[in-house]
């Protein structure tokens, strides 16, 4: 419910259904549209999640920041993980957490959800030793820079009328104005997941 997975689902986009059966389970989900989802709500949780945990984990920190630097499939997957966290707004993702019904699970999940994102940024920072996200790559930090202060409306956008559309407002111009918003918000984030 956090993200607009339901809506995506409507978008005549791909070759293949949102889900493998007419069933909501999150076993039925195909990973695409689902990943899709989350970067439009400005989560891009299967980008990072997990990744922080296993870095705490990981005792040996020089070895670590030894194979950020000299091995090239754990830096090009650092540098993946550094642009979709970078891309990512927790402050955006918890207005999008609004949209869940049940407010405790809502809470309980984006709290994880949240924290989980702030190990996994620190953990990136800890293995590169950058002071900060895209200190490695200024021009990509002052390209999604610029574009940020544009998205987030787009973001609030979809969200108000995502809760009009769940809360059974029949307007078209809802329904038009959602799947404006996912193209619009896919572009400006110039990715689709």
């Amino acid at each position: 419910q956090m993200t607009p997975i339901a809506e995506i689902s409507g978008l005549k986009i791909g070759s293949r259904p949102a889900s493998r059966t007419k069933s909501d389970r999150i076993e039925d989900l195909r990973a695409i549209p689902w990943v899709f989802s989350w970067a439009q709500a400005r989560v891009m949780l299967p980008g990072w999640y997990g990744v922080g945990t296993a870095i705490a984990a990981f005792e040996d920190k020089a070895l670590l920041q030894e194979m950020a630097a000299g091995w090239p499939f754990f830096a090009a997957m650092l540098a993946n993980m550094e642009q979709v966290i970078a891309k990512s707004d927790m402050g955006i993702a918890a207005r999008y957490a609004t949209l869940v019904e049940d407010r405790v699970m809502a809470d309980a999940i984006f709290t994880r959800i949240s924290d989980g994102w702030h190990r996994s940024r620190d953990g990136l920072l800890l293995a590169t030793g950058q002071p900060h996200l895209l200190a490695n790559n200024p021009a990509l930090d002052a390209s999604i820079r610029l574009r940020l202060p544009y998205i987030e409306p787009l973001n609030l956008l979809q969200i108000e009328l995502i809760k009009r559309r769940r809360a059974g407002e029949k307007d078209e111009r809802i329904g038009e104005g959602i799947l404006l918003s996912i193209n619009a918000i896919a572009t400006a984030l110039r990715n689709s997941g």
